[in-house]
Order: structure tokens, then sequence, then C-alpha cells
């Protein structure tokens, strides 16, 4: 090791500096510095951190530890009775000190009581930062009494280049986080505009005309709208429409499914966290309600919530406000909520399942959906477009027709799976007639609701056992080969009364292993 006091001061500040400022990296950057100096100051570790008083810890921003076995953590925190001073005494700073007794002063006795190291000397170097961030870059080594003043002289001459690579981290690590803001909220913009974009309101002018009067009524004002309906009956495409119809429209539209969220990641997602609230929370988050400021947020399946995040729900409703999850401070949104569910939540109040303020405060505005088989008006209408849309999906190129008489039995079936249920079987068909348009196709749609059908018709047995698709279609075959006494061709003929073409029942009927009334082979 080069003695401290025969060591140039230009020729140090030269030689480290540039190794400090060598590289983009700050752990290469340290790591370099790191190697230079052990040769002139006994060192074991050296360690950049800030002071973060919002959250009372002392924060690893990069270290170079030789000893590989030597623990030092991301984060050490700082007890409330000596947080202020901790504060004042490095706002006091402007050189190095020496700490070769950490016992003797209580906050180098708290960290290497932390980091269970009692015997270690220490020089600690303030950095300036910008504003009223606290930065420093220490070295340790082992053993007391292990530093002299001319150690100290020596790494005071890096205030300068240390302070400046400091800045640059924390500008770095701002960049990367609004980068990842503007990515997350991209991402959700995207996702919304493509999902939105194939939305229309099929049956506004029929079987959902007093919901669209309703929609019209309030979607200019802020209050909270509370959408009720069974599951797939079209609660989110309603709540697009209040949305897109308000001043908000031109801000952010942000969809949540409560149900869907662990219970112990429900407030995170809905308000936030700060970094270190939990394990696993290495980086500050934005909730959703922040994401949806100036906008619109959708809580889907509202009645999901668990109590404490209820609690947390109604503070938003009468105070604007959140608190992120492990953080102190308010943070202020504007937020229109537009909530949805199946559930009777006035029953869920009344068994103590809800909150009954909340629940007053959410049903200020409710709009009824009424389920599919009560618009069955609009059923030929839904048909249609969502045929097109899953043709384009499925990049499908004939246009598949729906006979008069397929419309009749979807618009006579209850579809307890409302629209989305409607929408899955006509993609379902598709697939499963491979693109074939015309009595193919009507055949096939049939065929799934008959499978429906006798699904529900075993419900009371118990059976919970669906029959596939080509069970059902074998089934519905021979039904109609029953009633037609086995016959396939002619007027009356089991193909003409399942609407397909002969030839196409037969390929089914071999494909399935039906056997052919003996005078129809050959035919």
């Amino acid at each position: 090791m080069i003695k401290a006091e025969r060591i140039d001061k230009n020729d140090f500040f030269r030689q480290a500096t540039v190794r400090i400022c060598g590289s983009l990296n700050i752990d290469r950057s340290l790591k370099n510095c790191f190697d230079y100096l052990e040769q002139i100051i006994p060192m074991s570790v050296m360690y950049l951190h800030l002071f973060d008083p919002d959250h009372s810890v002392i924060r690893k921003i990069s270290a170079v530890i030789k000893d590989t076995s030597e623990i030092f953590y991301d984060t050490i925190p700082i007890p409330e009775s000596i947080k202020h001073r901790v504060f004042a005494d490095w706002s006091n700073l402007k050189d190095a000190i020496i700490i070769n007794r950490p016992e003797s002063d209580p906050v180098s006795k708290m960290v290497v009581q932390y980091i269970n190291r009692p015997d270690l000397s220490f020089i600690m170097l303030p950095l300036k930062l910008e504003g009223d961030r606290l930065g420093s870059i220490s070295i340790y080594t082992k053993g007391k009494d292990q530093y002299s003043q001319v150690h100290a002289d020596l790494f005071s001459l890096l205030n300068e280049p240390f302070s400046i690579a400091m800045s640059n981290v924390l500008r770095h690590q701002e960049i990367l986080k609004l980068k990842d803001i503007l990515a997350d909220d991209n991402k959700y913009l995207n996702q919304e505009l493509l999902r939105i974009s194939g939305d229309e309101i099929i049956g506004k002018d029929k079987g959902l005309k007093g919901v669209m009067d309703m929609v019209r009524q309030v979607a200019p004002l802020n209050n909270p709208v509370l959408l009720l309906g069974e599951t797939g009956s079209g609660k989110e495409v309603i709540a697009n429409a209040i949305h897109y119809s308000s001043v908000r429209k031109n801000h952010p539209f942000i969809k949540v499914n409560c149900g869907a969220i662990p219970e112990n990641l429900v407030d995170s997602e809905l308000f936030g966290h700060e970094k270190g609230a939990f394990t696993g929370a290495i980086a500050q988050k934005r909730g959703r309600f922040e994401r949806a400021h100036k906008g619109t947020i959708f809580l889907d399946e509202i009645g999901e919530l668990p109590p404490m995040a209820q609690i947390r729900m109604l503070r938003v409703l009468q105070d604007n406000e959140i608190e992120r999850v492990g953080g102190t401070e308010s943070i202020t949104v504007d937020t229109r909520i537009i909530s949805a569910t199946h559930r009777n939540l006035e029953t869920m109040v009344a068994n103590k399942q809800f909150r009954e303020d909340l629940w007053y405060r959410l049903n200020v505005f409710p709009i009824t959906i009424p389920p599919l088989r009560q618009r069955q008006e609009d059923i030929p209408e839904l048909v249609r477009y969502f045929l097109e849309r899953k043709l384009k999906e499925l990049k499908m190129p004939a246009t598949p027709t729906v006979s008069a008489d397929t419309i009749e039995k979807l618009k006579s079936y209850r579809w307890p799976g409302n629209v989305r249920e409607l929408e899955n079987t006509l993609e379902r068909a598709l697939i499963q007639s491979r693109g074939q348009t015309g009595s193919d196709f009507s055949f096939m749609v049939e065929t799934i609701l008959q499978s429906y059908r006798n699904a529900a018709a075993d419900e009371p047995d118990n059976d919970n056992k669906l029959m596939n698709l080509d069970d059902a279609m074998a089934v519905h075959i021979q039904h109609a080969l029953k009633i037609t006494g086995g016959k396939i061709y002619g007027s009356d003929g089991a193909a003409k009364l399942l609407g397909v073409n002969p030839n196409t029942l037969r390929s089914r009927m071999d494909r399935l292993e039906i056997r052919y009334r003996r005078k129809e082979v050959g035919v």
C-alpha cells in the first residue's frame, strides 16, 4: 500500500476523477475507483448512499464489497428517535468525517448494529446534491482506529466528482421512472383504444333504448354511476359509453376487475405502493386511481372488494384522496368512479358483507342493464356485428350467412351467459365450421345450441359432465334421422330438416361413425 502522506494531491484527484466519471455505469465506476483508492487508503467496502427522510431509511445507490461474505443491505431503517438528528447532522456536514469508534456516535452506532459489524472504522463524505437531497460516500475497513486525518483530507478532495456521479445516477433513475410511467400509460391507452374501437352499442334504439337514455342524462356529470346486470350483459360497453360521452373523454379510462385481484394485492393495485412497503416492492408504483387522474375508473365486480379496500374507497369518494401502501402522504385524485356488479349489493349490506355507507355513495345513479333474453329483438343485429368482428380476428375471408330458422332458435334460447355467451357461441361455430358458409354454418350454430340444451337438461340429475361438441352433434343428427325414419335425401329427409347439404350431412355421419339406413347407401 502506498503511504497517503506521500501522494501528490493533484495526481490523486485526477486519477480518481477519471475512474469515477469514466463510465455511465455507476457500479463499474465505483469499482474502478475502489481498485485505485485501496492502494492508498485502507478499505474493504465503498458505499454510495442516499438519506431518504420521507421513509426514514438510508438507501444504497451502489456499493463495492471486497469480501463477498460481507452483507450490506439495500436499505437501513433509521429509528424515529434519531431521524431528525441524522437530517440535521448531514445537512451541516461539509468535509469528510472520521469515525474510528462507531459506538461513540448515535448514527454510526445504529448502522453498525444493523449490519452486525461493530468492529469497523469508516470515513463518511457528504455529497452536494440538488434541493434537499442528502447523499454521501463512505469507506469502511475492519478494526478500530484505522483512519487518520490524512486519509480524510485525501478523500475530501473527491467530493465534487462523487457528487456529479450521484446526481447523474439520480437523474437517470428519474428518467427511467418517467419512462416506465409513460410506457405503462401507453400500454393501457393502446389496450383501451384497441378494445374500444370495436365496441358498438348494439340495441341502442331497441332493447337498450332506456339504458342509453340514462347514459345521455348522466354522462356529462361527474356523479358516480352503478351499473347493475347479469354477467356478460354488457356493463363494460355501457361504462365506455358514459366515459366517451363525458368531458373526461380525452383522459384515461382505466378498467379494474376487482374480483380478479388477489385480496392481498387489492390495495397496492388500486392505490399504489411505496418502495419497500412490503416484500417484493422494489420500486414505487402508481395505483389505478392515480392512472385515472382527470379521467374515469371502471370498477367491475365492486362487490368483491375486501373490507379494508372498501374503507379506502370510501375515502376516495368523500375526500378525493388516496394514500399509497407504505406511504404517509395524501395524494389528491380527480377521478370519476363507475362501478358494476352482478350481485345484489343491498342484500350484501344487510348481511354485513358490504359497507352501507359505501353503497350509498356508489348508488347515486344506478343503471340496470337487461339480460339478453329480455332484448331478443337485438339478437339479429348482434349476430351480424359479432360475425363481422370475429371474421377479422380469425382472418377468415367469407362471411357466413345465418338462416332465419337459426336466428329464431337463437332468439328462443335463454342465454344465461348473455351477450358474451352469444359472442363465444358464434366464434366457436366459425372455428368448428372451418370457414364454411350457408347451411353448414347455421347447422353448426344449432348443434352448439343443442349441446347447451342437453347440458341444461342433465343438470337436475347433478351430472356436471358437459357433452363434447362431436357427441352433441351426433345426438342431434341421430334425433333428426329418427324423425325422418333414417332418410337423408329429399324434402322429407334429415338433411332438409337440419338445413344442410345431404353430402355434407353424410360426410359428418362418416366422421362421427353414424350408420346409414341400408337403402341410402350408395345413393
